[in-house]
């Protein structure tokens, strides 16, 4: 019964997290924050979903491949995310106004503020 709960439970967190970061592709400004977004939510509810599957699932031989794939997804998605947003400032992509932190000194996109 609690394995049944914890579960669901991390599946359904899981699921809410990747619908937020699909939001946040669609409603943040510019490539940065949106890359941001998918970076982190959508990786941690990947793996919340993962790890959900993993306990709901009986013996080891699928449990160890998700496991597997749990540890991927910590590896390769804070390396993807980093690239893209690398990617987008060698192309010099604008930033809004709303971005705090410019380095890069990228041209700002007009945003009406």
């Amino acid at each position: 019964m609690i394995q049944s709960v914890a579960g669901h439970a991390c599946v359904v967190v899981g699921t809410l997290l990747l619908a937020v970061a699909a939001i946040g592709v669609v409603r943040l400004p510019d490539v940065y924050t949106r890359t941001s977004a998918v970076a982190k939510a959508a990786g941690l509810g990947l793996v919340l979903v993962l790890l959900g599957v993993a306990v709901l699932t009986p013996g080891w031989g699928p449990v160890l491949v998700l496991l597997v794939a749990v540890g991927l997804q910590l590896f390769t998605v804070p390396i993807g995310g980093f690239e893209i947003g690398q990617a987008a400032r060698v192309a010099r992509a604008p930033v809004t106004g709303s971005t705090v932190h410019d380095d890069a000194e990228l041209p700002r996109l007009d945003d009406g503020r």
